[in-house]
């Protein structure tokens, strides 16, 4: 009877918990979990980009420094090493302040040190591989893995090669009707790499007739003039809740590869055309956007076009079909993480 007191007890007190996610749709996984992280206390460890200092407005954030293992297969090893020593110095100053009882992490490489310190120190360790790894785990969840308390994962091809993991699959189709639209495109580059490739495509067709309408284009870290082109809006940066006001109207969205701005158009209702980054142009640190986009152009719910010479037609095209609603619905990994979080409870 004791015993199943104290169990009560510790499952009503909130814990420390460290929320680690790189930019973009790491984090914004993250933020689909809401339910679980908003009862305890909490704090974000993420790169310094946009839609980190956005956070930061709302939530107890610690910015980090970005650095990824495939910085060294682009050429820049030095670059990747002096971010990565810069990001542990980070990191342990970090846990050493905030002695977090849980870490709960999508991933990717820059919040790594973060999880593995704080484990060492004690902590418990949720690793969800992302949901842009559909077929072959990251080189994040090949790291974690073998540290991790916990892994979920988001495919059943990813559950046959991590059989100990926990498979939760959170794609949904919508039914809901589309939401009325404006005359509006937006294109984006994401938060964290520069892509000056879909950015030169989108402003070419722009200018060829091909996108009617409003443009607002966000293009990241690389140096953009403004290009004289009438009913075009260029910004380097744009802060999450604009974001959402934007593909809110937008009727049509062109972006790279990412899953989160996949799903967050799909959510809103947008027709999609995924322009991702390539290995071999140097664009990525491997080619995983491109194998997100064309599952997801498999499915029917977007065009993917690898050539920017065929962009116009994947815009005609994406134009054509009539748009498909989808989502992730994290209620059953949400459920099962209360589940842990209550039988761990606080170790102060």
């Amino acid at each position: 009877m004791a015993d199943s007191t104290a169990t009560e007890q510790n499952a009503t007190k909130p814990l420390k918990m460290c929320l680690a996610a790189s930019g973009g749709g790491h984090l914004r996984q993250i933020l689909d979990l809401e339910s679980v992280w908003k009862e305890h206390d909490y704090f974000f460890v993420t790169e310094d980009t946009a839609l980190g200092r956005s956070l930061a407005e709302k939530h107890p954030v610690e910015l980090v420094e970005h650095y990824a293992l495939g910085q060294a297969k682009l050429g820049h090893p030095m670059h990747m090493l002096g971010g990565a020593w810069r990001n542990f110095r980070q990191s342990l100053a970090i846990v050493r302040r905030h002695k977090p009882d849980v870490v709960i992490s999508t991933g990717a490489g820059a919040v790594f040190f973060t999880a593995l310190l704080a484990k060492l120190a004690g902590a418990k360790f949720v690793h969800i591989e992302s949901f842009a790894r559909f077929h072959h785990p990251s080189a994040f969840g090949k790291m974690a893995k073998g540290v991790a308390t916990v892994t979920f994962v988001q495919s059943a091809a990813l559950k046959q090669t991590w059989p100990d993991a926990e498979l939760f699959d959170p794609f949904r189709m919508l039914d809901t009707p589309r939401p009325p639209k404006q005359a509006l495109t937006f294109a984006t580059v994401g938060a964290t790499l520069p892509f000056p490739r879909l950015v030169q495509a989108v402003l070419d067709l722009k200018r060829a007739g091909g996108l009617p309408g409003r443009l607002v284009l966000q293009y990241g870290d690389q140096d953009l003039a403004d290009p004289g082109i009438p009913d075009v809006e260029i910004r380097r940066t744009i802060p999450f809740d604009d974001l959402q006001l934007l593909l809110r109207d937008a009727d049509m969205v062109i972006c790279h590869g990412g899953t989160g701005s996949l799903v967050t158009a799909l959510r809103a209702g947008c027709r999609v055309v995924a322009f991702p980054r390539r290995f071999d142009l140097s664009e990525h640190y491997d080619d995983h956007q491109e194998e997100i986009a064309q599952t997801f152009a498999d499915r029917g719910l977007l065009q993917a076009v690898r050539d920017e010479k065929k962009l116009g037609e994947a815009v005609a095209a994406a134009k054509a079909a009539e748009p498909k609603l989808a989502t992730t619905d994290q209620t059953a990994l949400a459920n099962r993480l209360r589940q842990l979080l209550a039988s761990w409870g606080p170790k102060r």
